[in-house]
């Protein structure tokens, strides 16, 4: 595809609100598994539990274990009193961290914020890119168990709906803590079905990036090639890359859960398509024309029209497949986006 054929409105559907889902499902694996075959266009309908069928020995599941920690702060100003909401986005140093305010024009540096009656205080450093403030804590104890009796989960804005569990907007395996969004496709695996994917001899890999709110991020231009994507902090463990790269030598498959675990192995690859142990920044933008290094077949989500996420998605399967799997969707009532029904490409 050349370049200038590469719009931002070449990745718009319609999408009836009523499928925008707003509560997760009882069962995890009992949501919906739309397979795509990216060589021949073949769609089927499943279970998400079916997905073992699709898997085989020697297989390598890639696993983005991040944590999302409950960065949704609802506080006062300490001079007027008024509601302010605060949302963590990445710790700087111990007690400072980039944030989002609002409403965030007042939010000057000086300004000192309530939370939770004073069990939680807060002043405003400086702003920076993009207008994010950092923002300097004060509490007693310790910093994380002030957060999860005081922050809120920070569902996206098209989810509506209070959450009445917080683990499910968790994966089962989420492990480290840094995380302002969930690693989505991830939230549709039980323990159960992990380990019956560990049984039939697939080797499960886990790396680790940290979700930014860059993931909900508009694309605005409609050259999409000029938009700028966030940095995201990631980590693959020497353990990790061994069966990656394990599976790649012996000529089987790795199948990324999740747009975040593909960006994370594409980045920590070199040239070859081979990792080892590493942790950096990644401001990876995939779309149509990316040649894939490591990644094979893609667990997914259903998208947002005309995100970064949909043309990561268009890289791999083709946009025209890829639109034609969506009004599919669409017309057999799939559930979209975070609390949604999921994709295989394969």
């Amino acid at each position: 595809m050349e370049k200038m054929e590469l719009k931002k409105s070449d990745f718009y559907f319609e999408l009836p609100q009523e499928l925008i889902a707003q509560d997760p499902l009882k069962d995890r694996s009992a949501s919906r598994l739309l397979m795509l075959d990216k060589r021949t266009g073949d769609i089927e309908h499943h279970t998400f539990r079916e997905i073992i069928n699709y898997l085989q020995p020697g297989d390598c599941l890639v696993l983005n274990d991040t944590k999302v920690i409950p960065a949704r702060l609802l506080g006062v100003r300490e001079d007027t009193g008024a509601a302010v909401e605060v949302l963590l986005l990445k710790r700087k140093e111990k007690d400072v961290w980039e944030t989002l305010v609002k409403p965030g024009k007042k939010a000057r540096p000086g300004m000192r914020l309530v939370f939770g009656d004073g069990i939680l205080t807060a002043e405003v450093l400086e702003i920076v890119e993009e207008g994010n403030r950092l923002i300097r804590f004060r509490y007693e104890g310790i910093f994380e168990e002030t957060l999860d009796r005081l922050g809120e989960m920070p569902l996206p804005p098209y989810i509506t709906h209070k959450l009445q569990d917080k683990n499910r907007y968790q994966t089962v395996y989420a492990r480290y803590e840094g995380s302002a969004a969930a690693p989505t496709a991830g939230l549709h695996f039980t323990k159960e079905l992990l380990c019956a994917i560990e049984e039939k001899g697939v080797d499960i890999a886990c790396v680790t990036l940290h979700v930014g709110l860059g993931t909900f991020r508009p694309v605005k231009e409609e050259n999409i090639l000029e938009h700028h994507m966030h940095a995201e902090t990631y980590h693959v463990s020497a353990e990790a890359a061994d069966k990656i790269n394990r599976a790649k030598e012996n000529g089987h498959r790795v199948i990324c859960v999740g747009t975040t675990s593909c960006r994370t192995v594409e980045s920590a690859a070199d040239d070859n398509g081979r990792l080892r142990e590493c942790s950096g920044d990644t401001q990876i933008f995939i779309y149509p024309g990316y040649r894939f290094k490591v990644l094979d077949a893609l667990v997914t989500n259903f998208h947002l029209p005309e995100s970064t996420l949909v043309m990561l998605v268009s890289a791999l399967a083709g946009r025209e497949q890829v639109l034609r799997a969506y009004e599919e969707a669409i017309r057999e009532r799939y559930r979209f986006f975070s609390f949604g029904d999921a994709m295989l490409i394969i």
